[in-house]
């Protein structure tokens, strides 16, 4: 046994000098592995000898293939840029024939923001803004407008019409010498037409059209109580003195005819129109109170020089047309005066020569004098008194038909042969 255990001892020493000890064992373990061919577990392999690693070929490097250039394809020519259509039409520049000059507060001055948009496709009509912002007529020291309108219109600018729109601030006292006028009395309000009639008749005196937009209403019900009744006020003075007056009251309230914010702009959308502050307008609002002043406008410049409206020269002192022809009575005078030549005619029938005031009277049911018939008569009277009376009452009153006669439509009657 002992010898055995020995035998066993020098076999494992031999084996590590034969093998070079732990280390060369480990590196042909690991040979073992690199190598595919030499796999464990496909065959066997004897411990005791040294393997010697058979050395790989080198791998081949696969080499990068050489591609023929290729012939520059000729250059494709670029595409011409794609022409771009423009919704509004390019208007040529051409010279201004026609000055629009609007005046006002700053109610008046949205409005001439908004005519000039109104009239961007007509360049021959220049927008002319000679408004004072926070400016009426009452306070004719911070701002004299009858002043200002005259010194305009002696300028050297051709005014081919005029725009006027305040009022906005004018519900203040009017001072005359040391006494006050309270907004709207009766004293106040012949003062305030008679600044209006100034204006009007310095426009009528240069023959120059004058367009005067009333206020529209505002989110204050007494303020747009007050407002209607300036707009009486400009409309009576403004149409006297041949200028024209627009009401711009029914486009900025509802169905009731009260206030709105809100409402239909020129393209029928609903939009706001008016601003926060429930008096101006907004962009909309303005664009839609231009509309009705543009409308005048354009009818006024295609109407031509001859035919476009002259504002007729007045009174100064009680602002009536100097004309005689229109004054109170004077188209019947002009008419007296035609026909004063032409004879008179004769021999026309006594009712054509003067007009009664009333016709003769006629009795309804009673018979009248001279043996005159009623209008009116009973059914038996009206059908009389004969055979076709009574035949008419057996027909259409006892409901009795009549004997059908020979050849006519009843006669149903088969004809006999001879």
């Amino acid at each position: 046994m002992r010898l055995r255990s020995l035998m066993m001892v020098l076999g494992a020493a031999m084996l590590l000098l034969a093998t070079g000890g732990p280390s060369s064992y480990a590196e042909n373990d690991t040979m073992l592995t690199r190598d595919p061919t030499l796999q464990r577990g496909r065959g066997f392999i004897f411990p005791f000898s040294r393997i010697t690693p058979q050395p790989q070929p080198p791998r081949a490097v696969p080499q990068r293939q050489r591609v023929a250039p290729v012939a520059p394809v000729a250059q494709q020519p670029r595409r011409a840029a794609p022409v771009v259509v423009r919704d509004d039409p390019v208007i040529p520049k051409v010279d201004v024939a026609h000055h629009l000059v609007v005046l006002g507060d700053s109610l008046g001055n949205l409005v001439a923001d908004g005519l000039e948009e109104a009239l961007n496709d007509r360049p021959d009509v220049a927008v002319l803004h000679r408004t004072k912002l926070d400016s009426g007529l009452v306070r004719s020291d911070f701002y004299d407008w009858p002043k200002a309108v005259g010194e305009l219109l002696a300028g050297q600018t051709k005014i081919t019409a005029a725009t006027m729109m305040l009022g906005l601030n004018d519900r203040q006292a009017i001072r005359e010498g040391e006494t006050i006028h309270e907004p709207l009395s009766e004293r106040w309000l012949e003062l305030y037409r008679d600044r209006v009639d100034a204006i009007a008749a310095a426009f009528a005196a240069k023959r120059v059209p004058l367009i005067w937009v009333g206020l529209p209403p505002v989110q204050n019900a007494r303020l747009s109580a007050d407002f209607a009744t300036l707009n009486d006020l400009y409309r009576q003075r403004v149409e006297r003195a041949g200028g024209q007056y627009v009401d711009l009251w029914g486009a900025y309230v509802d169905a009731e005819n009260r206030y709105t914010a809100m409402g239909p702009d020129v393209t029928g959308q609903t939009t706001r129109l008016r601003t926060a502050d429930g008096i101006h307008f907004t962009k909309a609002g303005a664009r839609k109170a231009a509309h009705f002043v543009d409308v005048l406008i354009r009818r006024l410049i295609e109407r031509g020089p001859d035919q476009s409206l002259i504002a007729l020269p007045v009174s100064p002192g009680t602002g009536a047309p100097t004309n005689p022809e229109l004054q109170a009575g004077g188209i019947e005078r002009m008419i007296d005066r035609m026909v004063s030549g032409v004879p008179e005619l004769s021999g026309l029938a006594t009712p054509l020569q003067s007009k009664p005031l009333a016709g003769p009277i006629l009795p309804l049911s009673s018979l009248a004098a001279t043996g005159e018939r009623a209008l009116i008569a009973s059914i038996q009277d009206a059908r009389g008194r004969g055979e076709a009376a009574a035949q008419l009452d057996r027909v259409f009153g006892e409901g009795v038909a009549s004997e059908p006669r020979p050849g006519r439509i009843d006669d149903y009657r088969w004809p006999r042969g001879n």
